[in-house]
């Protein structure tokens, strides 16, 4: 196998297949970059056996083939050249040369024959997504996917398409984020899986400069595409919490406040909310006035009053400031709208607008 590609190019080739390589693996393969060359197509692969990334480039090819080149040495190798083209000479076996004007490395390279092969899908269902309509949802919910392996379901996100929408849903028990994007079409038939964060959390990172994103859906795989590159990866078996029991149904104080200075004066008070100290909100209805405040035990205390439009009855509620952060970052509308049904129980938040998105957040008990 023997081919060159500009330097620019190649780079791009391996930080997209690098996103799929293991990091813990006993494996040596799995650290590999599996380069297949025919014609003019390059093809890179990578996988840890949960994803799997096949991204394609076009290049000058003096020999056909395929190696497994080390992902991340190559990827480092490459960095450093210059802008120039550059040629991977695998020729040999067990090893590759790569040469770059003045520059030149010799690497140990891994047999072909023991790389996994990529999942060959059959798509049951599919469906093209604008790409910056699923990218705002991802980021909308990435950070209420849960981190605790132990109920594996938490761990991914609920991604349906029903009618011409589609909705991505994540809860790590604390906190839920729901957010809905309109689609030009409904798919023939509704789709519906979970899929880990993990991979859904690298898809802004693959799309780049796409339109649109195509997902189809098999029995236990999601595949991606987009542009020249495919992202396969498993699905999460198991039932995703009924969310929409979730939401309360009534409410008792609600307020309304620009987004920024919500998000601003938060960020100010949680400063004295350290060791986990709850960050405390206070509704006063009469004064339309939301006190925020927090106190650290030795260290000190914090308050802010922020003007509000707030109906209902005075209410003191408390959560994670880390939490509430999120939220708030996560909406991207001008205001929020925040609804309180009593001290125990969930605050709910939901952006204004043309922008779907809800996010609840669990209380701490006050002392």
């Amino acid at each position: 196998m023997k081919f060159s590609m500009a330097r620019g190019e190649l780079f791009e080739a391996l930080s997209v297949v690098g996103r799929g390589l293991s990091a813990r693996s006993t494996l040596p393969i799995l650290a590999g970059i599996l380069v297949s060359v025919s014609g003019d197509d390059v093809i890179f692969q990578s996988t840890d056996l949960e994803i799997s990334i096949r991204h394609a480039a076009k290049g000058k090819v003096d020999a056909e083939g395929q190696t497994v080149i080390p992902g991340r040495l190559m990827s480092d190798i490459i960095r450093s050249l210059p802008e120039s083209m550059v040629t991977v000479d695998a020729t040999t076996p067990d090893r590759a040369t790569v040469v770059c004007e003045q520059s030149s490395f010799t690497i140990k390279t891994l047999s072909p024959d023991d790389y996994p092969k990529f999942p060959e899908i059959g798509e049951g269902q599919s469906i093209d997504i604008p790409t910056d309509r699923l990218v705002t949802a991802i980021r909308q919910v990435s950070k209420a996917v849960s981190r605790d392996e132990t109920r594996a379901v938490l761990t991914g996100v609920l991604f349906v398409v029903e009618g011409a929408a589609v909705r991505l849903v994540a809860t790590d028990s604390y906190r839920l984020a729901v957010t809905e994007q309109p689609l030009e079409a409904a798919p023939d038939s509704p789709i519906e899986v979970v899929v880990p964060g993990r991979a859904i959390e690298e898809i802004p990172r693959l799309a780049g400069v796409s339109e649109a994103v195509s997902v189809g859906v098999s029995e236990n795989q999601v595949v991606f595409r987009f542009g020249q590159t495919v992202f396969v990866s498993r699905r999460i078996e198991g039932t995703f919490p009924n969310y929409r029991q979730l939401l309360p149904k009534e409410k008792e104080t609600t307020f309304t406040v620009p987004r920024e200075d919500f998000s601003d004066a938060v960020k100010r008070v949680s400063i004295l909310a350290q060791h986990n100290a709850p960050l405390r909100m206070k509704v006063a209805v009469e004064e339309q006035t939301l006190t925020l405040s927090a106190t650290t035990q030795d260290v000190g205390d914090a308050t802010e009053d922020i003007h509000v439009e707030t109906t209902g009855s005075d209410v003191e509620i408390a959560f994670n400031h880390s939490y509430l952060t999120d939220g708030i970052a996560s909406s991207s509308s001008e205001t929020v709208v925040f609804d309180i049904v009593s001290p125990l129980k969930p605050g709910v938040m939901r952006s204004t607008g043309d922008e779907d998105f809800t996010y609840l957040i669990m209380p701490v008990r006050l002392g």
